[in-house]
């Protein structure tokens, strides 16, 4: 099986009693997530925080962000290709 590559992203919307959020990764794709998803075991995150996922097929044949963990401010994005 082959490795699924991290993307790269900001959390833009959760709702904490529901424990639902969507998260947009740097090629401006939405994806939802589930509190569970979150790898630190808080299940909570704010929106605006910058993360790195991968994407898997959900439990409803849609596509959805996975192993959330959020980037530490020291923790730098790798740069995109030049404009």
């Amino acid at each position: 099986m082959a490795s699924v590559p991290p993307r790269f992203g900001e959390i833009v919307a959760f709702e904490e009693h529901r424990g639902l959020g969507t998260v947009r990764d740097a090629e401006g794709r939405q994806l939802e997530f589930h509190c569970t998803q979150i790898a630190d075991g808080s299940r909570t995150i704010d929106v605006g925080a910058e993360v790195v996922f991968v994407v898997a097929a959900g439990s409803l044949g849609r596509w959805e962000a996975r192993g959330i963990v959020k980037l530490a401010d020291r923790v730098t994005r790798p740069a995109g290709p030049a404009e």
